[in-house]
């Protein structure tokens, strides 16, 4: 259990807040969503609840942060005055995100709990596709919303019904540039600009 001594610094709160998150996603995996308490990964992740309510508000915050942390290619190009990243890059490193096994969990989870949980299938869209599109809204306007859906496309449904593994660093920029060859004109100074990051 986490200690009372003096105030954590920004990297200890950061490795806490990891720490719950993973114990979460490990929690909702085995138990569902319904089944996961807000005790159970406190104890897991040897905090006390206080500090899972004071940081995340319930278990709906929990699992949104969890989804959240999963997008976090996202974060550079929120700062302000970041360097424009090019595209491919960009398309690789979300197939990478969107690809893996924690990602993957945690999309079946709210697929199954969607039902009864309406509200964290809400929740999920919001800070995952949603967040998502409008990224990539910033490279090709509105044609956003099918590159999207590209990236996913059938391999992330096998990976969903565990037919396939994770993709490689090579085989997630394949995938990428495959997609981006059916959605980007590069002939297009304008797309070219974004392919190449000078967007």
């Amino acid at each position: 259990m986490e200690s009372r001594r003096g105030r954590p610094t920004a990297a200890e709160r950061e490795h806490r807040r990891d720490a719950i998150l993973d114990a979460a996603i490990r929690r909702f995996t085995e138990h569902g969503y319904g089944g996961t308490t807000i005790e159970g990964i406190a104890v897991d992740a040897g905090v006390t609840k206080r500090t899972i309510y004071t940081w995340f508000g319930d278990l709906a915050g929990v699992l949104t942060a969890a989804v959240e942390r999963q997008h976090r290619y996202l974060l550079a190009a929120d700062k302000p005055g970041s360097e424009a990243e090019p595209l491919e890059d960009a398309a690789t490193r979300l197939v990478i995100a969107l690809h893996s096994d924690v990602s993957i969990a945690l999309h079946r989870l709210v697929i199954a709990e969607s039902p009864r949980f309406p509200e964290v299938a809400a929740g999920f869209y919001t800070a995952g596709p949603a967040r998502s599109i409008a990224f990539l809204t910033g490279h090709v306007g509105e044609r956003a919303e099918q590159l999207y859906t590209l990236l996913l496309g059938e391999p992330h449904r096998r990976r969903l019904l565990g037919l396939a593994a994770a993709p490689t660093p090579n085989g997630a920029r394949a995938h990428a540039r495959a997609c981006l060859t059916l959605v980007v004109d590069e002939s297009s100074d304008e797309q070219s600009a974004a392919l190449s990051g000078r967007a």
